[in-house]
């Protein structure tokens, strides 16, 4: 079974994140700012189908400014952002978000079956299911825990297959993708590389790593997982980080390996990437 969900309640919305939201704070502090495509791409995450939705009765909600995910559920709030495969940062007025109609039949969600038998022999086995946007890490084909995940958009997909984790580099930047609205490299904290490609021109790595989840998929071809740790520290928001799959997966992966904290080359589990992404 997956662990427990921390319900450590997250701070107040506070009145510089509403001058964040509306876009006075970055002019004023120099913050990256929501892209225009990332604000309005979609509005409304009902459009999205997940396979797991049939199972689960709920309707949809436009969230209002100022609403938070503690604020509206409760004990529950880990469990709806999870259900709608989307962070804190993303969770913002005039979106519409399901919300099961009974809180309950979400706690501890996952859509991610509980034992994968073809993983038995197996001491740890990744796998990436792109049609419900999640992912599932086996041990011995149990489920030993899951995360929602963000995948590649259209015309960046992810490709299915059986891969190997292959190298790991707890601070890995994108030498191709900037952070939104500044020269910065993108961070892709706690990489977890499984896939090199040749490119027209160049060698293209695709990884599992930490970064924002809209709730639809916006990569660029890798597989991203909350990661409020450095969502903090280049969005500074939330003000206290909670949600931390990537780190938790990283670790999971290195295990009792010394980490020197810079790329470095492993034999790692085997990755199975499957299904279509809902857009």
């Amino acid at each position: 079974m997956p662990p427990l969900l921390t319900t450590a309640k997250p701070s107040a919305f506070p009145l510089w994140r509403l001058l964040l939201l509306a876009g006075f704070l970055p002019v004023l502090l120099g913050i990256p700012s929501r892209g225009k495509a990332e604000t309005e791409k979609i509005t409304s995450l009902c459009s999205i189908h997940y396979p797991s939705d049939d199972r689960i009765p709920w309707e949809c909600r436009e969230l209002k400014w100022g609403d938070t995910p503690y604020r509206l559920f409760g004990k529950h709030w880990q469990d709806v952002l999870r259900f709608n495969r989307i962070d804190r940062r993303h969770f913002l007025g005039d979106v519409s978000i399901k919300v099961p109609k009974r809180l309950e039949d979400i706690e501890r969600f996952t859509p991610m079956p509980p034992t994968w038998p073809e993983a038995e022999a197996e001491e740890k086995f990744i796998v990436v299911d792109q049609s419900e946007m999640f992912l599932g890490a086996y041990e011995h084909g149990k489920l030993a825990f899951s995360s929602p995940i963000a995948v590649g958009s259209e015309g960046h997909r992810v490709p299915n297959g059986e891969f190997r984790i292959d190298a790991v580099d707890l601070r890995h930047e994108s030498t191709l993708y900037k952070v939104e609205n500044t020269k910065r490299p993108y961070p892709m904290h706690y990489g977890l590389r499984f896939y090199i490609q040749k490119g027209e021109d160049k060698w293209i790595s695709y990884w599992l790593h930490g970064r924002d989840l809209p709730g639809y998929p916006a990569s660029h071809g890798c597989i991203g997982l909350y990661d409020e740790e450095m969502q903090k520290k280049y969005y500074h928001e939330p003000r206290r980080p909670i949600l931390e799959d990537a780190k938790k997966l990283y670790e999971w992966v290195l295990g009792s390996r010394h980490d020197p904290g810079t790329f470095h080359n492993i034999k790692g589990p085997r990755v199975l990437i499957i299904g279509t992404p809902p857009l």
